[in-house]
């Protein structure tokens, strides 16, 4: 088996160096603003697959193939984003004759559809979040308004296709419904060249609980330990931990007998992970499966000394599964992930591209830092911004935590700005280190930090002052306050990270 990676940044390095130690060689892919990045050199080959443009280059199937027949590879491992949950990309690479490390196609049609998935889940047997089909464009006004007020609100209204927040709005009462769905439906036809869209019951003060699977082509599902995921930014996940204090051992093993019952109702191979919200009572409902490599899959990992990697690529050449799932269900210790982004805090988060000059990741005793870039590197404008993932683990919570914020204060990127000192502050506040958050207490926190950073202002102005910083920063390629060179500056964040007991 030779792998073409389809795929760029930190988990193409992850997929190439699983790649290296089991002696399997191994093609790397990239675009015109890759052609000096760490997996290329990583691979035993690469080669272009054209401009920087994802439409053009990582996006593009047919460059893909035609990379795959050059250099011979046999299998394509297509890691997250991208094409990694694009059916027409598994079928294409099967027509080739090359191997898809991932679920079949037929699979990722129906478990990557949120409204198709939701009713294999119902068939199975798993509960779901009250909500409806897929609505047809051709309703009526008051039709989609009978529509929400039979699920009851608050509501989110949600894209059929994609992730991440785009094409997703919360609505409180009848008279937001209409307006929403058009913003909604406009906004995920721009994202996603798709403005499907579905009602889903908003439950209040829920977390987010994912569970890993593994299931092999001899009919066998091995669910692990929960991840709980509820740190998130505007539906975007920024701080990922497991196990979950959330979650007792009845609800864990609950929850892993709802996600083998539908990964095997729909015979699921390679590795997928079904996401939940879990209620302040203990109750837990199905809302998507992602039928691919998670990005927070090495928290899983660390807790259970499993390479999920590895284990797809053994899985495609047609092993069976050789996980004990009492293992898999049993975490050693305790592991936190933090999502480090080119993202500049103090400009509500907007993404800062630019040349890496200095580099150090942090070290040590239980640590692990999963990076795609280097000193010299430009991060570009054109992909997501996140540059890496630290993970660290420890014997409990507290521990790694604490582990974690030794690890951020090592970490030094110079060149561009960073969301670290962002996470700092996050893993220092009270909620998280006790444990007491759900899916809001981001967003909550971040716009309390806000409305206290430019508490000088008055409220009216915060968010306008806000923006002009972003704008500012992003239009003239300027960091929008002084910095000095140890990286302490006089970012806001950073002094509210000091205030806080924060070192940086």
């Amino acid at each position: 088996m030779k792998i073409l990676v389809a795929n760029r940044g930190e988990i193409a390095v992850r997929i190439l160096r699983a790649c290296r130690e089991m002696g399997v060689p191994s093609v790397a892919v990239y675009s015109e603003c890759d052609r000096t990045a760490p997996h290329v050199r990583q691979a035993d080959a690469a080669v272009a697959i054209g401009p920087s443009v994802p439409a053009e280059s990582y996006l593009n199937i047919e460059r893909i193939l035609a990379a795959a027949r050059e250099t011979g590879a046999t299998a394509v491992h297509p890691g997250y984003g991208f094409l990694a949950e694009n059916a027409a990309f598994a079928r294409a690479c099967q027509e080739a004759g090359l191997v898809f490390i991932g679920p079949d196609a037929g699979v990722i049609d129906t478990m990557g559809g949120k409204t198709s998935a939701r009713r294999a889940a119902i068939d199975a047997g798993v509960p779901v979040v009250p909500g409806t089909e897929t609505l047809a464009d051709t309703l009526s006004d008051d039709e989609l308004c009978a529509r929400a007020d039979e699920v009851g609100y608050p509501l989110f209204i949600k894209a059929e296709a994609g992730g991440g927040g785009r094409g997703m709005r919360r609505v409180a009462g009848t008279e937001a419904v209409v307006d929403s769905v058009r913003a909604a439906r406009s906004e995920a036809g721009a994202a996603f060249g798709e403005s499907a869209i579905y009602f889903e019951r908003l439950l209040e003060g829920a977390r987010h609980i994912e569970v890993q699977v593994l299931g092999d082509t001899h009919g066998t599902v091995v669910p692990f330990v929960e991840r709980e995921c509820s740190i998130q930014r505007r539906h975007q996940k920024v701080i990922e931990e497991s196990p979950s204090v959330a979650v007792t051992l009845e609800v864990r093993a609950a929850l892993a007998e709802a996600a083998v019952a539908l990964s095997s109702a729909v015979d699921y191979t390679s590795a997928g992970t079904l996401e939940f919200l879990l209620d302040a009572d203990g109750h837990f409902y199905f809302l998507e499966m992602n039928t691919r490599l998670q990005v927070e899959h090495p928290v899983t990992e660390m807790v259970t000394g499993v390479d999920l990697v590895q284990w797809q690529i053994r899985i495609a050449r047609g092993e069976r599964l050789a996980v004990d799932r009492q293992q898999a269900l049993s975490p050693v210790g305790h592991a936190v992930e933090c999502r480090v982004y080119a993202e500049d805090p103090d400009t509500g988060f907007m993404p800062a591209p630019g040349r890496i000059t200095a580099l150090r990741s942090p070290s040590g005793p239980g640590v692990r830092d999963d990076s795609g870039v280097e000193a010299g590197f430009e991060v570009p404008i054109f992909y997501d911004s996140m540059i890496s993932k630290v993970v660290t683990w420890a014997p409990d919570r507290a521990g790694a935590i604490a582990r974690m914020r030794r690890a951020l204060t090592e970490y030094e990127v110079g060149g561009i700005t960073t969301a670290i000192p962002a996470l700092q502050w996050i893993l220092g506040h009270e909620a998280f280190v006790s444990g007491r958050f759900d899916t809001t207490f981001l967003d909550g926190v971040l716009a309390e930090r806000q409305g206290q950073l430019f508490s000088d202002l008055p409220a009216e102005e915060t968010d306008l002052a806000v923006m002009a910083a972003a704008l500012f920063a992003y239009f003239s390629g300027a960091d929008s306050v002084e910095r000095r060179a140890d990286g302490s500056g006089s970012s806001p964040w950073h002094r509210a990270a000091r205030l806080d007991g924060v070192r940086r």
